[in-house]
């Protein structure tokens, strides 16, 4: 009995695997490494630099906090205004982009191959752009962080809609219901806590985003980030991203703590 016990114990998995792997993956960063000519000797030599830099950061310029409040509340509301906007358009987008709400592959393909495009298109190449169509000022940020903000949360929602139980669904179709009564009855009740932890997310994102929109014009605190920079008042710098950190970790706990409550 015994012996037949030893016979039928599993194999331990061979190491065959993770030894190309750990290979390929050192094959990688080396060829990544030439291409891109870093040099950890240059690096190192730049540690005095990046020291000087520092000393001059800090202290910070206190009273710099009252001439940016301002801005850093433009940045709040661009993100939240951006965020909204793009949640609200990312509904219908996610339905068509779900393959078991749209039976055809003609109407969901061509639209994810547009989110797919979307969320290509980096943020700040966004608000350039709108920059370029409305003139400077917070309007471009909210348009790009609304475009930015209907791919991320578009993206997430149709994936989640294309898990949920079909059970509901069969059976208001059993009973005659149509297709809107279906998604209000039948959809919405099964995705609106993933959809709303998804919007919370991108509004995160869209704070970190939104405050260096302003280097390219589209208003926020980042307009102030590249004032200072330009002028080497590092000391206000440094001010503007304890600032920055501060709201960004005040948002951050409260939208995990929002998502815990809806999760």
């Amino acid at each position: 009995m015994k012996a037949n016990t030893e016979l039928n114990r599993p194999k331990p998995p061979g190491k065959l695997k993770l030894y190309i792997t750990g290979g390929l993956l050192i094959v990688l960063l080396w060829g990544s490494f030439f291409q891109t000519e870093a040099n950890f000797g240059e690096l190192i030599g730049g540690l005095p630099n990046m020291m000087d830099l520092l000393r001059e950061m800090f202290p910070p310029k206190w009273s710099y906090f009252e001439k940016i409040t301002d801005a850093m509340l433009e940045t709040i509301r661009m993100a939240l205004i951006g965020t909204t906007a793009g949640a609200i358009l990312a509904v219908p987008i996610a339905l068509l982009c779900a393959s078991n709400m749209v039976g055809s592959a003609w109407i969901f393909y061509p639209i994810r191959l547009l989110l797919n495009l979307i969320r290509t298109i980096p943020d700040l190449l966004l608000a350039a752009l709108f920059v370029a169509i409305f003139g400077l000022g917070p309007l471009p940020g909210i348009f790009a962080l609304t475009v930015f903000s209907i791919g991320l949360i578009a993206k997430l929602t149709y994936e989640a809609l294309e898990t949920i139980d079909q059970g509901p669904l069969e059976a208001m179709t059993s009973v005659g219901a149509n297709r809107m009564q279906k998604i209000i009855f039948g959809v919405i009740p099964q995705i609106q806590a993933h959809f709303m932890s998804y919007t919370l997310y991108t509004f995160e994102i869209n704070i970190r985003a939104a405050a260096i929109l302003g280097l390219v014009g589209a208003g926020g605190i980042g307009h102030y980030y590249e004032v200072t920079l330009g002028f080497f008042e590092y000391d206000k710098t440094s001010t503007i991203i304890i600032f920055t950190l501060a709201i960004v970790l005040i948002i951050d706990y409260t939208s995990t703590k929002l998502r815990e409550k809806l999760l």
